[in-house]
């Protein structure tokens, strides 16, 4: 299950490697007693830039193939890998090539939306949909568990958008539900990430006594299988901006997100160990 990422992951590295930037450069020199992240010096607990300039920034594609259709082609990305690997997958509609981007989240079904493609033996399945209500709702982000619970959010004008889950009962995928009032709370509430073992949601919203307009939180788990209150990251993440869009490395050892969510859209990263900082002040 997890053969195609790491070899995606030993691919990225070389290419970074051949890179020869000199930010890999000055990293080496730097600091040559810490262990590169794939080309990357590694945050700590104070969240850096995530500077991804010693990469092409057209992001290097790797390989390529044709559905058996001739309707489909996919091939890898490492715009954000390891951080974030994808598979882009270009699909004919009405004789012109539309783009999807299906976001690996360690298991065997990416998902990108209100579509997903599933791993076979040669490559990648055709372009699937949810089927209704999901392809009716406007989804901008759909993030699954290792369990193959989905979370996903809804794209507003107003800000109302609420989010949502659904769960694989029986090998049957459920109608979407609501979260309750824990997690739906304040306005642009978007861009969910649930954990692979599902024991914390990450999001971003626009509540009261927040640092500006949207940051993020997070909420785990409680052991009766509800959802605890929600925690706000903090000033050491969230800015007088709008904070969000954060997601966890597959390998569950860096937190990404967009400070302030403006263009450029630069990200920084941080250690994972924050979100196990967090953790206590909800369990005791």
């Amino acid at each position: 299950m997890r053969k195609t990422y790491f070899i995606l992951m030993f691919i990225g590295t070389l290419l970074l490697n051949a890179c020869g930037s000199e930010n890999q450069k000055e990293n080496d020199n730097a600091s040559s007693s810490v262990e590169l992240y794939f080309g990357f010096k590694p945050p700590g607990l104070e969240a850096k830039p995530l500077e991804l300039n010693n990469m092409s920034q057209k992001g290097w594609e790797l390989g390529g193939v044709n559905a058996p259709n001739m309707k489909e082609f996919y091939l890898t990305s490492t715009l954000e890998t390891p951080l974030r690997p994808i598979v882009v997958s270009f699909r004919k509609e009405n004789r012109a090539w539309k783009k999807y981007e299906f976001y690996d989240t360690g298991g065997d079904v990416l998902y990108s939306k209100d579509k997903y493609i599933e791993r076979t033996e040669s490559g990648w399945s055709a372009i699937k949909s949810l089927g209704a209500p999901f392809d009716t709702i406007p989804i901008m982000r759909l993030t699954a568990s290792s369990k193959g619970t989905l979370v996903f959010d809804e794209a507003t004008r107003d800000g109302n958008g609420i989010l949502r889950y659904s769960r694989l009962i029986n090998g049957k995928r459920e109608a979407p539900k609501p979260f309750d009032a824990t997690i739906n709370t304040g306005k642009w509430t978007a861009h969910p990430f649930i954990a692979p073992d599902e024991s914390y949601i990450i999001w971003d919203s626009e509540r009261e006594g927040g640092y500006g307009d949207s940051d993020m939180y997070i909420s785990f788990r409680q052991s009766d299988g509800s959802w605890g209150a929600a925690i706000n990251f903090g000033d050491k993440i969230n800015t007088d901006g709008e904070d969000g869009g954060g997601y966890v490395t597959p390998d569950g050892k860096y937190l990404s997100y967009c400070p302030r969510c403006s263009p450029p859209y630069d990200r920084m990263w941080v250690d994972a160990e924050i979100i196990e900082k967090l953790r206590p002040k909800i369990e005791k």
